[in-house]
């Protein structure tokens, strides 16, 4: 289930002890919510998630009969014969693709369904959400939709994600990186993530960091991706100063967010940015971008720089190690900042918007 969707659900689950939801799902055994007495789970069953969205969705929905439907994951429906919302979380899938991106046959055929899928349903929406309102923007420029018909609802963060002591981390963090010095980073191979600019900005940081530099923790890249990385850049000096265990629980992040001295975020493109939020509530500095979403949720106060020059990354990375003022500024600010992002917050929008359709 879309991780969106279950922070939200459950915060509905708090909230609304009146309304009857169906929580309308695939076969599977990785249940993440319970029924209570007004929230319903129904399983649909069809081969395919084009099929299951397409043909086994409508069919249900007319079984059940409800006030309304809402999409929480980008498509929908095409014939639907309820009031539909929608929540279109980024349109990326229909700008140009940022150089070459290693991806799976589902994710693929995923970039597809929605290009094909999106233009054709938005004008059947009552209601169109999104996360941000510079994806708001995104949307009405590039899908030809007034701005009036999108509504920007805010995503929140998980309750777990909060400081913790370096006793309280020390177990957690020994796991994936030896050091207590280290900066944190999730990799990833889409473009937009930047990872090749973020290892050269490392690299410049390495040349210039005194004795005993933080290491750099990468999540969710294998040695043979960061190799090609290291290659591609010319930087294979700089491994042994890499951890990079794979893929992280999310229950071991909040201590992984804790220990590290800054985490960074150098995205090109991002609609909203959860793991700023997270980063923030563990009371980390977080070095992220200036550009699309992120100084809407980051705010003025975070640091902010061009993704594209990877001196000015190298020279925060510099900042936030070597400046302990400027250190306990940043996590004073971004445990400040968080206060106004909540998975509650979001609930009550949704049930607004649910009770504002007749």
């Amino acid at each position: 289930m879309d991780f969106v969707a279950l922070e939200s659900i459950r915060e509905l689950q708090r909230l609304d002890k009146v309304n009857d939801y169906y929580i309308l799902v695939s076969p599977g055994e990785d249940r993440c919510i319970e029924e209570t007495s007004n929230f319903h789970i129904v399983e649909v069953k069809m081969p395919s998630y084009p099929l299951w969205e397409q043909i086994g969705l409508p069919l249900a929905i007319r079984k059940i009969k409800p006030d309304l439907l809402h999409c929480t994951s980008n498509t929908a429906p095409l014939f639907c014969n309820v009031p539909l919302i929608l929540t279109l979380h980024d349109v990326i899938f229909m700008e140009k693709r940022q150089g070459k991106k290693s991806s799976s046959l589902y994710q693929q055929m995923g970039w597809y369904y929605r290009r094909w899928n999106v233009p054709r349903i938005l004008d059947k929406c009552h209601q169109i959400i999104t996360v941000s309102h510079f994806e708001a923007a995104r949307i009405s420029s590039i899908m030809n939709i007034p701005i009036e018909k999108i509504l920007t609802v805010y995503n929140g963060f998980s309750h777990h994600f909060k400081p913790l002591e370096w006793s309280e981390c020390v177990k957690t963090v020994t796991k994936y990186c030896e050091s207590p010095h280290y900066f944190f980073f999730l990799g990833n191979t889409d473009p937009k993530k930047n990872t090749l600019r973020t290892l050269k900005a490392y690299s410049l940081y390495l040349q210039q960091a005194k004795n005993n530099p933080c290491l750099l923790l990468i999540a969710d890249l294998d040695e043979t991706v960061i190799d090609a990385y290291l290659q591609e850049g010319n930087m294979p000096h700089i491994k042994p100063y890499l951890r990079y265990p794979g893929y992280i629980p999310n229950t071991d992040l909040p201590a992984i967010y804790s220990g590290a001295t800054a985490f960074i975020y150098t995205s090109l493109r991002e609609s909203f940015g959860i793991p700023i939020l997270e980063a923030m509530a563990c009371g980390t500095p977080v070095i992220t971008s200036n550009t699309s979403a992120i100084p809407e949720i980051a705010g003025e106060g975070a640091i902010l720089v061009s993704p594209t020059d990877e001196q000015a990354i190298a020279t925060e990375m510099l900042r936030v190690e070597q400046d302990e003022t400027f250190y306990h500024q940043q996590v004073a600010y971004g445990i400040e900042r968080v206060k106004c992002f909540s998975w509650q917050n979001t609930a009550k929008e949704l049930l607004n918007i649910y009770q504002s359709i007749k």
